[in-house]
């Protein structure tokens, strides 16, 4: 769908946003993707995500993100609002779906990469609450890849009166 509307003077793309949703596709397989190279991030072996989702949890409410923020992270405040981070399986394509206030440089992928780490037993799923009390970027996973990221939303106020713009990532997973 696509729609146009004058907005207040006031309204600002970026700066009025309240919320932001991030969808990360990752495939765990042996075998490196060939038509979704460079669309879906990769990982060479079965991930499990009962411990990824256990991990997850800790993620969520009001807190300082420093552990998962870039050193390029040009953002006032590390603390952000983290209010959704489900994790599900199709096949072999885990979808993190994220909503948060705002996120930070790199948060996405980072929060990410943590969770590989949780997923295939290299740290347990209390690790990503210890990363995050923590505030120490260098004790975290590398930064997983950009190929898999995809911004899926934005929410504004309802005095802008603007439709919603969240919107599933289907050209994908049909």
């Amino acid at each position: 769908m696509h729609w146009a509307i004058p907005v207040a003077d006031e309204f600002h793309a970026r700066f009025t946003a309240t919320g932001r949703h991030y969808t990360y596709l990752l495939l765990d397989r042996p075998v490196r993707p060939a038509l979704l190279s460079g669309r879906a991030g990769w990982y060479h072996q079965p991930l499990a995500l009962t411990p990824m989702r256990e991990g997850a949890s800790a993620l969520i409410g009001r807190h300082d993100f420093s552990a998962f923020r870039a050193a390029e992270c040009q953002a006032k405040s590390p603390v952000r609002t983290l209010d959704r981070l489900d994790i599900a399986r199709e096949g072999n394509m885990i979808r993190f779906d994220l909503h948060a206030d705002a996120f930070l440089y790199r948060m996405v992928r980072n929060i990410v990469g943590a969770l590989v780490y949780v997923g295939n037993g290299r740290q347990p799923p209390s690790w990503i609450g210890e990363l995050l009390f923590g505030r120490d970027r260098t004790r975290a996973a590398p930064t997983f890849a950009a190929a898999g990221l995809y911004f899926t939303g934005v929410d504004y106020p309802v005095r802008f009166n603007l439709p919603a713009t969240c919107a599933p990532l289907r050209f994908l997973l049909s």
